[in-house]
C-alpha cells in the first residue's frame, strides 16, 4: 500500500518534500492556503501572484552549492526548467575576488560551489509547475489547514487535517504529515495544545529587511564582477545585490533593531536609492543608463533563529508528523540558508521514511539527522547575530572602547580571515564549503593547514597584504543618515 503523505504548504519547503517524495514513489497531496499562481508570463507572476502566507516572496533569493547538488544528481529535469525560465548558475570561479583570479586553477571541488539566483516567484511558479505536470503532487490551492485530527493513543500521532475551502469544511486524511508552513505557521500551536510539549531554541536576529527589484534597460549588461563588491557589512548596514531572472535583479539592505531613524526613512523608495547610491558596489547596478526600479521597497521583520525539538531522551512528543524547512528550524536569511535548508530536510525525510516503518523510530532519525546536518548552523547564525547585536549597539556609542577580545578577534577576522579568503585559493575554498552548506561553517579554520596559513596572513605586514583587503564598501553612519536624512 503506498504511504499517503500530506504536506501543509507550497512555498519552498513544501515544493522540496514534494518533489522528493513524490519521484519516490509516495502518494502526495499539497495543500496550500494562498491561490494557485497565475498563468501568465513570467514578469507578470511576480508582479500579480498573491501569497499572504510568504512574507519573504518578493525578497532577494539565492540557492545554495548544496542545493545546486542536489539538483544536478536528484531534479536534473527540474534545474534544466528553472534555466530555461531564466534562472541562472554562477560558477564559483566567476565569484572569486580579483586577486585570485590571475591565479586560478580549477578543482574538482569547485562544482559544488555554485550559486544559482533567481526571483522566488520564478522558483515557485516552476517548481510547482514541474511537480504537478510530473504527477509528483496533487496540490489543493486557496484551501486553508484549520486543524488536526489525532488517534486516541499515547503518544499522540497525527492522523490527518481538516481543512476549509470554498466548498466547506471536510476533514483529508493521511499516514503522515509534513509541516511546510514556515516561520508563522500554525501546527506547532496546534500540537502544543494537543498535549505535544514541544520545546524551542530561540535567539533573536536582531535586523530588519528591505528589498527593491530593479530590471536592466534592454540592452544593458550588468556590472562587470571586479573588485568593487556586491555585498558588505557597515555595522549599522548591511547589504547585497541579488543577480534574478530574465534582466531583473534585487537589492537587499538589512539595518539592525536598533538604527530606529534608519528603519523608519528605509522603506521610502527614494531614501532606498539614496542609500545604495553612497554604496560603490550597489551604486554601479543602479546607473540610470543601466536599470530602472520595478517596485516598491518590501520590508520584513520579527526574524529569529529558531530550533525546534519534537523528542526528548529518545522519546516522541508526536508521532506520524514531521516539520521541514522553516517550520522546523530557521535562521537569520543574510546567507541565504532558508531554501537549502528546505530541499536538505526534505531529502533527509525522505531517507528516513523510506528506511524506517516504526513511526518512532521514524521521528528520533529524523531528527538526530537534522541535528548532524542543520544544527551547527543554528548555532553559527545566532553567535554572529549576538556579535552583531552587539556591534551595531556600539556603533551609536562614539565613547564605546572594546575590550582586549573583542578588539583581538575582530583584528583576526580583519587582518587574518579577509586577506587569507582573498589572497588563498584553498583558504577560500575551505571557506566557501561552509558558506554552501557543505559542511559545518566553522570547520573551515579546524584544518591545521588552512588555520596556519590564515595566521601568517594574520602576522603578515598590512604594506605586504595591502592589495588584499576589500575596497572601500561605504560610508560611515553619521555620513549615511545625514545623506539619507537629506530632504531634496
Amino acid at each position: 500500500m503506498v504511504e499517503r503523505v500530506v504536506i501543509l504548504g507550497a512555498g519552498m519547503a513544501g515544493l522540496a518534500a514534494a518533489l522528493t517524495l513524490g519521484k519516490r514513489g509516495f502518494d502526495v497531496t499539497v495543500i496550500e492556503r494562498d491561490p494557485a499562481p497565475p498563468e501568465l508570463p513570467i514578469d507578470d507572476v511576480f508582479a500579480q501572484w498573491e501569497r499572504k502566507g510568504a512574507t519573504q516572496l518578493r525578497h532577494s533569493h539565492v540557492f545554495l552549492g548544496r542545493l545546486c547538488s542536489i539538483l544536478h544528481a536528484q531534479h536534473p529535469d527540474l534545474l534544466a526548467e528553472l534555466k530555461a525560465a531564466g534562472a541562472r548558475e554562477i560558477p564559483f570561479p566567476e565569484s572569486l575576488p580579483s586577486p585570485l583570479r590571475d591565479h586560478f586553477a580549477a578543482d574538482a571541488q569547485d562544482a559544488d560551489m555554485t550559486f544559482l539566483f533567481s526571483r522566488r516567484t520564478t522558483l515557485e511558479y516552476v517548481m510547482r509547475r514541474h511537480a504537478a505536470a510530473n504527477g509528483r503532487a496533487r496540490f489543493l490551492s486557496a484551501t486553508g489547514a484549520i486543524g488536526l485530527s489525532f488517534a486516541e493513543e499515547k503518544p499522540l500521532r497525527v492522523t490527518g487535517v481538516r481543512v476549509r475551502d470554498a466548498a466547506g469544511e471536510r476533514d483529508i486524511a493521511c499516514d503522515t504529515l509534513i509541516d511546510a508552513t514556515g516561520r508563522i505557521g500554525p501546527v506547532n500551536d496546534w500540537l502544543k495544545a494537543a498535549g505535544a510539549p514541544i520545546t524551542e531554541e530561540v535567539s533573536q536576529a536582531g535586523i530588519l529587511y528591505y528589498t527593491r527589484h530593479y530590471a536592466l534597460h534592454p540592452g544593458a549588461s550588468e556590472p562587470e564582477r571586479d573588485k568593487t563588491a556586491g555585498a558588505g557589512d557597515l555595522g549599522y548596514l548591511k547589504y547585497g545585490v541579488f543577480p534574478g531572472d530574465n534582466g531583473r535583479f534585487s537589492v537587499t539592505l538589512a539595518v539592525p533593531e536598533i538604527e530606529t531613524e534608519l528603519r523608519k526613512i528605509v522603506v521610502e523608495p527614494e531614501i532606498f536609492d539614496r542609500i545604495c547610491n553612497a554604496l560603490p558596489g550597489v551604486r554601479r547596478w543602479l546607473e540610470p543608463s543601466r536599470s530602472a526600479p520595478v517596485s516598491k521597497v518590501f520590508s520584513m521583520g520579527n526574524l529569529a533563529n529558531v530550533w525546534r525539538n519534537f523528542s526528548r531522551d529518545g522519546v516522541p512528543h508526536v508521532l506520524g508528523y514531521f516539520p521541514v524547512g522553516d517550520a522546523a528550524m530557521r535562521t537569520n536569511p543574510l546567507y541565504g540558508r532558508g531554501c537549502t535548508i528546505s530541499f536538505i530536510s526534505a531529502a533527509l525525510l525522505a531517507d528516513v521514511l523510506e528506511k524506517e516503518s516504526d513511526p518512532a523510530s521514524r521521528l528520533i532519525a529524523y531528527e538526530a539527522r537534522l541535528r548532524t546536518e542543520l544544527h551547527p548552523f543554528y548555532l553559527s547564525m545566532a553567535r554572529q547575530d549576538a556579535m552583531a547585536i552587539r556591534r551595531a549597539r556600539n556603533e551609536r556609542d562614539p565613547a564605546h572602547r572594546p575590550r582586549l577580545k573583542a578588539r583581538i578577534i575582530r583584528h583576526f577576522a580583519e587582518n587574518g580571515v579577509v586577506p587569507a579568503t582573498r589572497g588563498s585559493l584553498a583558504v577560500l575554498r575551505a571557506f566557501m564549503r561552509g558558506f554552501h552548506m557543505h559542511e559545518p561553517p566553522e570547520n573551515f579554520l579546524k584544518r591545521p593547514a588552512i588555520l596556519m596559513r590564515v595566521l601568517a596572513m594574520w602576522m603578515r605586514p598590512k604594506f605586504l597584504k595591502r592589495h588584499l583587503y576589500p575596497p572601500f564598501l561605504g560610508p560611515g553612519r553619521a555620513e549615511m543618515l545625514a545623506l539619507a536624512e537629506r530632504r531634496e
